[in-house]
């Protein structure tokens, strides 16, 4: 079904429908009449343009010759694989008409393909000719790099455009508007391939539903999401630290190219956070001889968890590569798989990890916490919240509304007893959430996520 080369019938592009609905939505969007700039090509890729309800269409391509089974890429907000796009393309493709002619890879999918490829550890082809082609090399990717930030440019406007729209008419009429207000603008993000602007779009969906007081927490993150458009948008105005933290954050990520760093990696914390598309998994390692603290992302599918796991409080011999500029890095050759050990991260007192997220806050002002160790601190009632009161000094951090409601506070008051202990965490604008915590004698790592 997947063979290079070979045509599908309308039956078996139905047959990955994913619902009945699905199918018949797709099977209405099997002819030319919404679509434009369609085409194929000889390496299995079949990509167009779908007429929505936006002004931008929807891009829309797939990978018919994946070794695993096809794939899908659409900027539509479908939470469904394939979409009806992709399913009236495929049927657009199978009807063998000229409505989809054999032509040149646009850069949009061309750069999905080759990005696909390389993780599945195949060399990704040129659309067309050899090595020496228009479509390979580093001026070809130059034009492309240029382009793609041409269309950020233009989602960027186009999102000031719609916080501006957003204020005119006040933030009372969110709650009426629903979250199809803001997945239509992250589709939009997406399609200008800005996928950080995207996902920071859907978080402002969440907000009206957040409980008392969200109107001033949706305008504080309405105000850090126009910092960023403007950052973008003036970026060569920037110092050169400042402007590749905003591109970052917009979703130009860079390869992990520093040189690896091989070290004891003990494993502070390991937790996943889910959404209906994606699983993501986050692992912080401290280096024992480098006193690097570093984060790994890995992901899986929805429902599904991913291959990277860690067990909290061992420690592992490897190398991890840095990314440049954040705190993230990459998990390169392991030499020996994790076993025990007794070394902790060396702990700080409240008063210096707040001075160190605003440190922080310096280089990146959308930054939500800092990875912080806490030494001799001790979780204390605070009326109906909990906080870390410091034993060294007069001071206490308080809990984040997500650590009260994870079931790890109350090991952590069980560890405590009433005496210090030290805890790691992330410590932000809303407090701290505790991720693992040590006695203050002896004793393993209690994980609290």
């Amino acid at each position: 079904m997947t063979q290079q080369g070979v045509r599908w019938t309308a039956d078996q592009v139905l047959a990955l429908a994913p619902d009945s609905v699905s199918r018949e939505a797709g099977s209405r969007l099997g002819a030319a009449g919404p679509w434009s700039g369609t085409g194929r090509s000889d390496e299995g890729a079949v990509w167009g343009l779908c007429k929505g309800g936006g002004s931008l269409p929807y891009r829309t391509a797939v990978d018919v010759a994946g070794s695993s089974g096809p794939a899908y890429l659409c900027s539509c907000p479908s939470r469904k694989f394939p979409c009806k796009h992709a399913l009236g393309l495929l049927l657009l493709w199978a009807d063998g008409g000229d409505s989809v002619p054999t032509g040149q890879v646009p850069d949009w999918a061309e750069e999905w393909m080759e990005g696909r490829r390389e993780r599945g550890g195949r060399k990704a082809v040129p659309a067309q000719g050899g090595p020496g082609s228009a479509s390979s090399g580093p001026e070809a990717a130059a034009r492309r790099a240029e382009r793609r930030a041409e269309r950020i440019t233009a989602g960027a406007i186009e999102l000031e455009q719609r916080l501006a729209d957003l204020l005119r008419g006040g933030l009372a009429t969110v709650e009426q508007a629903g979250y199809g207000l803001w997945e239509e603008t992250a589709a939009r993000m997406v399609d200008a391939q800005a996928p950080g602007l995207a996902a920071r779009v859907r978080e402002l969906g969440a907000i009206a539903a957040s409980g008392p007081g969200w109107p001033v927490r949706l305008l504080e993150e309405c105000a850090l999401l126009h910092l960023l458009d403007q950052g973008w948008l003036h970026r060569e105005r920037l110092p050169e630290g400042l402007a590749a933290t905003v591109r970052s954050r917009v979703g130009l990520t860079a390869p992990a190219d520093g040189p690896p760093v091989r070290d004891r990696w003990l494993v502070l914390a390991q937790y996943d956070t889910t959404d209906p598309r994606l699983t993501t998994r986050r692992i912080w390692l401290y280096g024992t001889g480098s006193d690097r603290t570093t984060l790994l992302l890995s992901y899986g599918a929805a429902g599904r968890a991913p291959d990277v796991a860690l067990p909290v409080g061992l420690a592992l011999d490897a190398e991890v590569s840095p990314y440049p500029g954040v705190l993230r890095g990459a998990l390169g050759e392991r030499f020996a798989p994790p076993g025990p050990t007794a070394a902790r991260p060396p702990g700080v007192t409240v008063g210096r990890a707040l001075a160190r997220y605003g440190e922080a806050l310096r280089d990146d002002p959308w930054l939500e916490s800092v990875p912080v160790t806490l030494d001799r601190v001790v979780p204390t009632p605070d009326g109906d919240s909990w906080q870390l009161a410091d034993t060294s000094e007069d001071t206490a951090l308080p809990l984040t509304p997500a650590a009260h409601a994870r079931p790890g506070l109350w090991r952590l008051v069980s560890l405590s007893g009433g005496a210090p202990v030290k805890v790691f965490g992330e410590c932000g604008h809303r407090g701290f959430t505790p991720l693992t915590a040590w006695p203050e004698g002896p004793g393993d790592a209690v994980p609290l996520c």
